[in-house]
């Protein structure tokens, strides 16, 4: 709470204490606050001020609090301060009736701090009623999410509870990037990727469990697609409202590994159009676009971006890139991979922030030759079963070494 960080009062000051202001800023140790937010947020157990209300300080037993998954602060002029405000993940602002907030203050300040009714009410008209309009009423304008009606407000707090049970169950990378997502594992998927990872998987079972797991990721990408509320008539005559996805879609596969991708967005899809993006890697950090071939209209799509494995990040760089170029709205993009490294997520995310990101497991990261691991090795060589490249789109290099249609 952040009434443990009230100043203690000098011998002066409780002279006269019914004159001093509780309900300012300045009668809070912000710095002491921001010092023990901040070590809780980096995993450091803190020491909370035990603040006595009788006596106005602090007494030498404070509360040891251990870092947690969820940590709450709660109390009066929260928002104030921008450097706490920037600390929080959510902010929520208890709107509740002046009449409901004075009657809990004359509840607590008797009972719990031992004074009488008329100190009470004349604190309220002399501070808190003033504090409250010129320091917190400003401040609602920061919050995340705004509950009426306060505690007797279930509906908000049940959602509140599941949205942060939500958070909790996401990967820590989620957390971090809101744009994405990773499919929520099973004991089947986990057993598909130990079959997939194994280097002495056959090329038909990596096949098999690659295209299972291909499917798991185009259907939840789809289910990022915008809709629209639909009604049918059921053969027992009944009405049944569901949705209708989006029709104006469309998919690109970054060549080859990303042709792997293909047949399960068919599967979902019929009649979908896919394009290609071929791009030249020329040592780990000099990637070159060479070759392209998108459907004309792709500015009026969605589109879903096929490669199965995210690790740099520079070839989505490029891919994305092209399709901005293109008249493609970012936010329209959704990019299908089975595994990502997280510094191909922070890499895609730090350069288009509204580019969904849709993948089946984060791994460790790269090592010195900028492949994943633990991975799964060379995801086209793996799946196509030979090093010598057979594309679905036919294509040749001409005499200068340009990539030409056949």
């Amino acid at each position: 709470m952040k009434e443990s960080f009230y100043y203690g009062l000098s011998d002066e000051e409780l002279v006269h204490v019914h004159d001093y202001n509780f309900d300012h800023p300045d009668a809070f140790d912000t710095e002491l606050l921001l010092s023990c937010m901040e070590n809780l947020k980096h995993g450091k157990a803190v020491d909370i001020p035990n603040y006595n209300f009788k006596t106005y300080k602090s007494v030498a037993s404070a509360r040891k609090v251990n870092p947690s998954d969820v940590i709450i602060l709660e109390g009066i002029l929260v928002f104030h301060d921008s450097r706490v405000r920037d600390l929080m993940n959510m902010k929520i602002f208890v709107d509740t009736d002046a009449d409901v907030r004075l009657t809990r203050r004359i509840r607590r300040d008797t009972i719990e701090k031992g004074r009488d009714i008329k100190t009470v009410l004349d604190q309220y008209s002399k501070f808190v009623k003033p504090a409250f309009e010129d320091f917190i009423l400003p401040t609602k304008k920061y919050a995340d999410i705004i509950i009426p009606r306060g505690g007797d407000n279930d509906v908000a707090i049940d959602l509140i509870v599941q949205h942060i049970r939500t958070k909790l169950g996401q990967h820590d990378l989620c957390k971090v990037h809101p744009n994405l997502y990773v499919i929520q594992t099973t004991y089947q998927i986990r057993g598909m990727h130990t079959i997939i990872r194994d280097a002495a998987t056959t090329t038909h079972d990596f096949i098999f469990y690659a295209d299972r797991l291909i499917r798991l990721v185009v259907e939840h990408g789809l289910g990022h697609l915008p809709f629209k509320e639909k009604q049918v008539i059921t053969p027992t005559g009944s009405v049944y409202t569901g949705v209708e996805f989006s029709k104006r879609l469309c998919g690109i596969s970054v060549i080859r590994s990303g042709e792997s991708m293909e047949n399960a967005l068919r599967a979902c899809c019929k009649g979908i159009k896919i394009g290609k993006i071929l791009i030249h890697r020329e040592g780990d950090n000099g990637k070159q676009l060479i070759y392209h071939n998108v459907p004309k209209d792709i500015a009026n799509r969605h589109v879903l971006l096929l490669d199965p494995i995210l690790g740099t990040g520079n070839s989505a760089v490029q891919a994305i890139s092209l399709l901005l170029k293109k008249g493609v709205q970012e936010t329209n993009i959704i990019f299908l991979n089975l595994i990502s490294a997280p510094q191909g997520v922070h890499v895609v995310s730090k350069r288009f922030p509204r580019v969904k990101i849709v993948t089946s497991e984060i791994d460790f990261g790269l090592n010195d030759d900028f492949r994943v691991i633990p991975g799964m090795g060379e995801f086209g060589d793996r799946y196509f079963g030979t090093d010598d490249y057979q594309s679905s789109t036919p294509f040749f290099c001409d005499e200068k070494n340009r990539v030409r249609l056949l």
